[in-house]
């Protein structure tokens, strides 16, 4: 199995590419330790293995891992293939059970707004998230303030406060007259 590489905007995240499904339309799922991953995803536990693997964040055709500060990637990146290699050759589950997003803080009124901005995310910014190997999650809107999460490469991301605020901020009160603000929520 060849997996192909790719530095993120986050340089302590690399993006490995299988070639195949992982997550497919499954979502996606983003663990910033052990523990969490023990809960669903077998895979993710397997990473967290190998000493500085920090977080784990698994895409439809992606997984993203993110290394701790005294780690480096010339010594974890073979590592890293080798697990994905195995796991993946071996037809072992990538992720068990449903996983329930958390709930969102919004209101029934707001339903059509809610919509709007849902539709953006999904079709304008999401795919662009997921070519550097993350994720934006829609927490909640109220008050005309937009709550969104960054996950996998752009989590840790010293980019991401200004993609949030210069790009996702500006476009969605372009389209969506109702949005004064967006602020990053830390899951």
């Amino acid at each position: 199995m060849f997996i192909e590489t790719e530095d993120t905007p986050n340089p302590s995240t690399l993006k490995f590419l299988p070639g195949r499904d992982v997550m497919g339309h499954r979502g996606t799922a983003d663990f910033a330790d052990l523990a969490a991953a023990e809960r669903r995803s077998p895979l993710a536990v397997a990473l967290f293995g190998l000493p500085g693997v920090s977080g784990v964040f698994l895409g439809g055709e992606f997984v993203s891992v993110t290394k701790s500060a005294d780690a480096d990637w010339p010594e974890l990146k073979p590592m890293v293939l080798g697990v994905l290699t195995d796991h993946l050759i071996a037809g072992r589950p990538v992720i068990e059970g449903v996983h329930m997003e958390d709930a969102e803080d919004t209101l029934p009124e707001d339903e059509a707004v809610v919509a709007q901005i849902r539709e953006l995310l999904d079709s304008r910014v999401r795919p662009a998230v997921a070519g550097d190997g993350g994720d934006i999650v829609f927490r909640g809107y109220r008050d005309g303030i937009v709550r969104l999460s960054m996950q996998g490469a752009c989590s840790g991301c010293p980019s991401s406060r200004a993609t949030l605020k210069h790009g996702v901020e500006n476009m969605l009160k372009h389209y969506v007259p109702e949005v004064v603000a967006v602020e990053q929520v830390e899951d």
